[in-house]
């Protein structure tokens, strides 16, 4: 049944309730004053005996008003202040943190009187509540036991280092374990201001026209020490005059983040693919890999803060990475996709919006 359709049915249902009282009192009215007047005319027909007529009438006017005032109380304690009641009840548990708080729909006479549309939205909006509120105590669970980790690795060798005993090579190792679990350190808390200012909006996307093949290949080459101390083959197929019009800083952390852990997971001797191509009115970028791949249950949570899929690994990231690469990738309005198998690596598929040849010219 449509909006309109309700709120039709709801007046009408009150016009017929309101007509029926005041036919009734009006009936109840007319009827004693004109019993009275019968009589009067019945006895004689004097003023006095009008007078009296018009004022029992009068106060059987009182009578029915308070009669009618009783009822609408009665019905205003059952359809409105009893909801109303759950609704405020409601509402301080909300208030005090307990947002488990729902509120179940009422019976009323009147079932277009809005208070179950209202509980309704009420009990949506302590759903959502209830669900970012599980977020942040995720949230800040996660980042407390990603900052002590290397906070204590940095204190254990920290602690080694005072020992006067300690040989020259050993010192040096230890000192560069420091340094490492530092700089992990550091990458953690600015991908966590960075994903905090995305996600609140205080990064908004500066736009410029930009040859996407170029920034494609500048990223990958920030990686070359890391291929070649892994000796991994690096496959390019790069369409050129791809021409994009977007925020070129903020595609960089796509393209870095999703390098990273192309190198991170893929083994001595293995693959990374770049491929840049031309889907209609899109620009189609697939990062690939022949590492340890994901599983179906892992692939659902990819994206999300903190989640680290392969374990073994996570002492080289922080599981922030991909919750970036999302993040932008819906700010600039573009869209990621992964199709992974377990052993056989995975695809990570940015699709972007880019200029039209003609617009290129």
């Amino acid at each position: 049944m449509s909006a309109g359709s309700k709120k039709l049915l709801f007046s009408l249902r009150r016009y017929i309730t309101f007509f029926l009282l005041m036919s009734f009192v009006v009936t109840c009215c007319m009827l004693v004053f004109l019993t009275l007047f019968q009589r009067a005319v019945d006895f004689g027909f004097t003023k006095a005996n009008i007078r009296s007529a018009a004022i029992l009438t009068f106060f059987n006017v009182i009578f029915l008003s308070f009669i009618c005032t009783a009822i609408d109380g009665i019905r205003r304690k059952i359809m409105v202040e009893r909801p109303v009641k759950k609704i405020i009840e409601a509402s301080k548990k909300m208030i005090q943190g307990d947002f488990s708080a729902r509120i179940k729909p009422v019976n009323t006479l009147d079932e277009f009187d809005g208070f179950n549309e209202i509980i309704s939205y009420f009990n949506r909006m302590a759903e959502e509540l209830s669900g970012v509120e599980t977020l942040r105590t995720d949230f800040i669970s996660n980042v407390s036991h990603e900052l002590k980790t290397p906070l204590a690795v940095m204190q254990n060798y920290g602690t080694l280092l005072q020992s006067p005993e300690l040989s020259e090579e050993r010192r040096i190792e230890y000192a560069k374990a420091i340094t490492e679990q530092s700089r992990r350190l550091a990458d953690l808390i600015t991908n966590i201001l960075k994903l905090n200012r995305l996600e609140n909006q205080q990064i908004y996307p500066s736009a410029k026209r930009f040859e996407l093949g170029e920034q494609l290949a500048e990223c990958l080459l920030q990686f070359e020490d890391i291929w070649e101390k892994k000796s991994i083959d690096i496959e390019t197929d790069i369409e050129e005059n791809v021409i994009i019009y977007s925020d070129e800083e903020l595609l960089s952390l796509v393209w870095n983040n999703l390098f990273s852990n192309a190198f991170k997971f893929t083994g001595n001797g293995g693959r990374v693919s770049v491929s840049l191509k031309k889907e209609n009115d899109k620009a189609a970028v697939k990062i690939s890999d022949t590492g340890c791949g994901i599983s179906p249950e892992t692939g659902k949570h990819i994206f999300e803060k903190f989640y680290q899929g392969d374990t073994s690994h996570a002492a080289q990231g922080n599981g922030l990475g991909l919750a970036l690469v999302k993040r932008v990738a819906d700010i600039v309005g573009g869209d990621i996709s992964v199709e992974s198998e377990v052993g056989r690596g995975s695809i990570f598929t940015v699709r972007l919006g880019r200029k039209s040849d003609e617009a290129q010219v």
